[in-house]
């Protein structure tokens, strides 16, 4: 998906890593938890933390901050995990994503979506849908569904599937 074919006003969730705001489209969201206990899984990716038991079902839980090259998410009163639909190959994952802090949800014109930035060409920012512009303040808006490779995505529903049997 791309700013272009953004034509109609949306709701994005708003949520912090670190000093920066992100959003998600909330058609994406399926619920946000209060942080709970994340059981690891040896030979993981360093970004993804484990998984967590969601009403029965093995959620694979993400650290947002580490994929995206920051410090680890420290656990505060404030920290949840946001639980996403993501689409990998016709087929949708459940993951849960950790976040410093949950913000808020707001509509975005499509005349207040900027396309992401090109930073050089080695650099991929095909998982930044756009930058947001709200208030005073950019939010850089996710395209969930590119924030990860196919074979990360591929690891965690593997995780999932391996953690329910």
């Amino acid at each position: 998906m791309s700013v272009a074919s953004i034509t109609e006003v949306r709701q994005y969730l708003t949520f912090k890593l670190a000093d920066e705001v992100f959003a998600v489209d909330v058609a994406k969201v399926r619920e946000i938890l209060e942080y709970t206990s994340i059981t690891k899984v040896p030979q993981t990716p360093g970004f993804m933390r484990g998984v967590i038991n969601l009403r029965g079902s093995v959620v694979p839980v993400v650290d947002l901050r580490l994929k995206f090259g920051m410090s680890e998410t420290e656990q505060t009163i404030n920290t949840c995990i946001i639980v996403v639909e993501v689409l990998h190959e016709e087929e949708t994952l459940i993951l849960g994503a950790l976040a410093d802090s949950v913000q808020e949800v707001f509509e975005l014109e499509p005349e207040q979506i900027e396309p992401a930035p090109r930073i050089g060409t080695k650099l991929n920012t095909d998982f930044i849908l756009g930058m947001g512009k709200y208030g005073e303040q950019f939010i850089m808006i996710l395209d969930i569904d590119k924030t990860f490779t196919s074979d990360e995505l591929a690891s965690a529903d593997g995780l999932a599937a391996n953690e329910a049997a």
